[in-house]
């Protein structure tokens, strides 16, 4: 592990830890050779081999780019068990303090988050994680596009990372394409730059829910609302640039970047109410109430103190369990709950969807060690805002309950490959019927004999083999087991009639 002080191959001396993710670190440096500041990406040890392709990746990517708005690179290296990439230290604030903006200021940052983006499709770099938190405003006024770790090229030469089909990205900013799984071009690009714009202006997401399944349907079958009705006086030459890029199909928005860049360029020419320097137009931040439940009090005080830190979070309760959760919801009311799934008494899965029958504007944010997709399918299915996990750094759970409390759902590091999973289980229409539906809720009780199922559900010990085989058949699983755990997933069982089976 990197340590303050150190000397990364006697060249980058590491100074201060600026964040730190799942994957990776980041750390305030010296290059001592060249007497400069740098920001130094340090691999944590230990990661899967896929996240450390990407890690090379992203400097490969970002290497072949020489462009004022987007983050430089200045070298990649190996110091033991280290890796590391050392880029230019970037200075100034992350675009999501500036939601909402004026149309001027959208315009005029847009247009060259455009050219940035053109200057990487020319050279062969599509970016696929366009968002406001990848894209930084300097003390000067101009952006830096970071973070080409999902880059791949637009000639598709390069070996991909996730299989074809795959849904990668964040869901509120993906265009339709990528919600399918479909091949990409540089116009993907330009759609979740549609979605930031529209987000500058209005302060909100064209395509929001509490479950990620409908986030991708309204990715690609929904209108959005005209911003024009949300914001008054919006100029609608800007309107009609951001609806353009929000097109559903590729051919339909702007051929390319430059050329949304020139239409941004022109809509700043029509008149603007309210234009003022870039500065002065963040939002204030709103004073968020949040109850916090978890039964490990080591990580739950800790946690409040840094939520109360942070300046923009309140924690006006704290939970053991679940009932408590539900009695602090009920008394205080809160913006946003973050809450474990396993609790004593009462767990946080079974509290959940009593807490937002209770109140469903409490914004739920799943903060748990468990990343099994039933888990994390059957929280967003129960109304969770988003679902994190343990290994996320302070700071990344400061940043979700804003986010969620904003209206974002959020995911954390590895659980939107889970959803994935999930999804195409649930795509799938049911091939069981009630008897083979019986059985497999047997099996996910426990009930492990042949005897004991049938004695269960009244029939004769020879069905049961047959049913069991039936399923197996139907489902193309290997055993009994797995076919219980994907009726599970896919919804086809419950959790709720294996409970009752098992009371």
């Amino acid at each position: 592990m990197v340590r303050i002080g150190q000397r990364l191959n006697d060249r980058y001396l590491v100074e201060e830890l600026i964040g730190e993710g799942a994957t990776s670190a980041v750390y305030r440096g010296t290059d001592l050779l060249l007497k400069r500041a740098v920001a130094i990406k340090v691999l944590h040890p230990h990661v899967h081999a896929t996240t450390r392709q990407r890690f090379e990746q992203e400097a490969q990517a970002s290497a072949k780019l020489n462009h004022p708005s987007i983050m430089l690179i200045f070298d990649r290296g190996r110091d033991r068990d280290d890796y590391y990439l050392v880029v230019e230290l970037v200075r100034g604030k992350p675009l999501y303090e500036y939601i909402p903006c004026s149309p001027e200021v959208a315009a005029r940052l847009g247009s060259q988050i455009c050219l940035a983006l053109d200057y990487a499709h020319r050279a062969g770099l599509i970016h696929r994680d366009i968002k406001p938190a990848n894209i930084y405003v300097t003390p000067e006024n101009t952006v830096k596009i970071m973070d080409f770790g999902l880059a791949i090229p637009i000639d598709g030469s390069q070996k991909r990372l996730t299989a074809q089909g795959s849904i990668i990205g964040t869901p509120a900013y993906l265009s339709p394409e990528q919600a399918q799984g479909k091949p990409l071009d540089q116009r993907t690009d330009l759609y979740s730059l549609g979605v930031v714009l529209y987000e500058m202006v209005t302060g909100q997401l064209p395509f929001d829910a509490d479950d990620i399944t409908s986030i991708l349907i309204q990715q690609v079958n929904k209108a959005p609302v005209p911003p024009s009705q949300l914001v008054r006086n919006l100029p609608l030459s800007l309107e009609a640039v951001i609806l353009k890029a929000l097109e559903k199909k590729p051919e339909q928005r702007f051929r390319t970047a430059l050329e949304m860049a020139a239409a941004l360029d022109e809509a700043m020419k029509s008149p603007m109410a309210g234009a003022s320097v870039i500065t002065a137009e963040t939002r204030s931040k709103p004073r968020i109430r949040a109850v916090l439940a978890d039964d490990h009090p080591s990580m739950r005080t800790p946690l409040a103190a840094y939520l109360e830190l942070s300046g923009d979070i309140a924690v006006v309760g704290e939970a053991n369990d679940g009932f408590e959760a539900i009695e602090m919801c009920r008394q205080h009311q809160p913006d946003v709950l973050l809450l474990d799934l396993n609790m004593p008494n009462l767990s946080g899965l079974d509290a959940l969807p009593q807490i937002k029958r209770l109140n469903p504007s409490i914004k739920v944010l799943v903060l748990t060690a468990r990343d099994e997709t039933p888990y994390i399918m059957r929280a967003l299915r129960s109304g969770a805002n988003g679902y994190i996990l343990k290994t996320a750094t302070e700071q990344e759970v400061v940043n979700a309950v804003k986010d969620v409390f904003a209206g974002t759902t959020v995911l954390g590091q590895g659980v939107a490959e889970r959803i994935v999973e999930g999804l195409r289980s649930m795509d799938q229409s049911d091939p069981l019927n009630e008897q083979e539906h019986a059985v497999l809720r047997c099996i996910a009780a426990g009930f492990e004999e042949n005897d004991q199922i049938a004695e269960r559900l009244g029939i004769e010990e020879s069905s049961v083999p047959r049913l069991l085989k039936n399923a197996i058949d139907k489902l193309g699983v290997k055993s009994r087991s797995e076919a219980a755990l994907m009726a599970l997933r896919a919804g086809w069982i419950t959790m709720e009639e294996i409970r009752g089976m098992m009371s």
